[in-house]
This record gives C-alpha cells, structure tokens and sequence, in this order.
C-alpha cells in the first residue's frame, strides 16, 4: 500500500496519516476523524477512510 496516497483531498490526509493516528491509538472512524481531520469536509472519503482503519487496526491486533 502506498501510505504517501492522499485519501482525504479536502485536507491531503493521507493513508500514511490515518495508520499514524491509528498506531496512535486512533482505534474508531471518529477517533481518526479527531486526530486527522479525514472526512470531515465534504464527505466524499469515508468510506475510504472507513476501511482504513479497520484495516489498520486489524494490522496492529496482529
């Protein structure tokens, strides 16, 4: 996965950004969305943004 992918282009949030707030302990798409900002312009990248986290969190539980 490329983590320099901006998923957010409202706010250039990138995929490397979401994992970093997600390594963080950013374990929910409204954590994320506090820590990053991801989906909270226009709307458009949640689901992107979404899946995510889940993926990443599943990552990190191993």
């Amino acid at each position: 996965m490329n983590l320099d992918k901006i998923v957010c282009n409202c706010l250039s949030v990138t995929a490397g950004m979401i994992k970093d707030a997600v390594d963080a302990g950013a374990d929910t798409l409204e954590k994320v969305q506090e820590a990053t900002g991801a989906g909270t312009v226009c709307g458009a990248c949640l689901e992107d943004v979404q899946r995510l986290v889940e993926q990443f969190t599943a990552e990190r539980k191993g």
